[in-house]
């Protein structure tokens, strides 16, 4: 197995986990608060403490960390090269667009993740530095989802309109947090499987409950249709992929749960799907956004023109709205904001966000790790039908993951000890 060497990890030792951070090079210990800043916000709870870019300063230290680094050793991976052509087009497709001044003051919404890809796929390249990783990712989901799962208890596992709101951030409307946890859903539950023959029973049931089942309930607590939807069909494609008594187990519980648990009026909104003010909206976007596509086929109206241009085109359009929105669907996103052109590298970079599950593969860290993050990426593309999230972390923040465990697993050649 993968494990030999990192026992201890696998035990979630602190101690060792904490000695072998203390040791650990600047650049990784920047990323990792990088990752507590973004995900968990503390500059947002604490307003007090929100003097500067908090986020930014901390890649920018990584950054600084990884160039002074004397024995640094730069990753290649395909994805890296699709990331770079897909920023190509959004700039060509900002130059081209109905509306630059749009496009020109957006560029950060993607570049900053280019960067931030850039830099957690250097410097978390040991199998020690990724578990330790994924454990503070976890932690600071588990911030969320705690919360999540509290309210929603605390408020009798009732149904309200705004469903749930995480903090100010990415994070913030319901659907985009549900979305969050159905990654953190699937990853915390698919780690809580890889480590189980190393803790004890009682630790494997408490971790259960805390990690996966509370984010399962703050998804139930969203209020999101689509974010539902999709953690519904990310599940079936895990237990259908992993079939043994524990996946069964889970199945059938989240499963009873989701039907009990699921308030009355929230039934009714999947009932009205299609027919509210809500969803009527969103078919038209749908529609005139392909539209727009079909009369600007290889580049778009331009790198975040969809607004503009759809106030401009379609005002009969804009139901109760004070102005148009975002499309609310990921693929008609790309299509109106950068056409073919930026559509082409986006499904190659969707491709290398799925690990492969093989055979021969057995043993390895990919194998292990594919089940739970290809149904968390489902999860996330099911869910990206109905809100605009291109440009937030879920995906670019999966793809690093995806491309570190992709090089850390190719770094061993016997499955023995990969």
């Amino acid at each position: 197995m993968w494990s030999k060497g990192i026992e201890p990890f696998l035990r979630l030792d602190p101690g060792a986990i904490w000695r072998h951070f203390k040791g650990e090079t600047f650049a990784f210990k920047m990323i990792c608060i990088y990752l507590v800043f973004e995900y968990v916000r503390p500059q947002s709870i604490m307003p007090q403490f929100d003097i500067i870019p908090w986020s930014q300063t901390f890649i920018i230290l990584s950054a600084i960390g990884l160039l002074v680094e004397k024995k640094k050793v730069l990753t290649s991976d395909p994805a890296t090269k699709w990331m770079l052509l897909f920023f190509v087009a959004i700039l060509i497709c900002s130059y081209t667009a109905y509306f630059p001044e749009y496009s020109w003051n957006r560029l950060i919404n993607f570049y900053s993740w280019l960067i931030i890809y850039f830099l957690i796929i250097n410097i978390v390249n040991t199998r020690e530095r990724l578990i330790i990783f994924l454990i503070i990712f976890f932690l600071a989901s588990f911030k969320l989802s705690l919360f999540g799962a509290k309210t929603w208890a605390m408020r009798g596992f009732s149904f309200t309109s705004w469903g749930m709101m995480g903090p100010p951030g990415f994070f913030q409307n319901s659907g985009e947090l549900a979305i969050q946890m159905i990654i953190f859903t699937f990853l915390s539950y698919q780690f809580i499987q890889i480590i189980k023959n190393w803790i004890s029973r009682n630790l494997y049931i408490a971790l259960l409950l805390l990690l996966p089942m509370t984010g399962f309930m703050t998804i139930m607590a969203s209020s999101s249709r689509g974010g539902q939807l999709a953690f519904l069909i990310a599940a079936a494609f895990y237990f259908k992929s992993k079939i043994n008594f524990t996946n069964l187990t889970a199945a059938v519980l989240v499963g009873v749960l989701f039907w009990n648990l699921m308030p009355e009026e929230q039934m009714q909104r999947f009932e009205q799907m299609g027919e509210d003010e809500s969803s009527q909206q969103r078919l038209l976007y749908w529609e005139n956004g392909i539209e727009m596509w079909k009369e600007n086929k290889w580049a778009g109206v331009g790198y975040y023109n969809f607004q503009p241009y759809f106030e401009k085109n379609y005002p009969e359009d804009i139901l109760s709205y004070k102005g148009a929105e975002l499309p609310h669907n990921i693929f008609i996103q790309i299509l109106t904001d950068l056409g073919l052109v930026g559509m082409i590298p986006y499904l190659f970079l969707i491709k290398n966000t799925f690990l492969k599950h093989r055979k021969r593969n057995e043993g390895t860290m990919t194998h292990e790790f594919a089940n739970g993050f290809n149904a968390a990426i489902i999860g996330f593309y099911i869910a990206g039908q109905f809100v605009s999230v291109v440009y937030y972390p879920f995906m670019w923040i999966h793809l690093a993951f995806v491309v570190c465990i992709r090089n850390i697993s190719s770094r061993y050649s016997s499955p023995a000890v990969a």
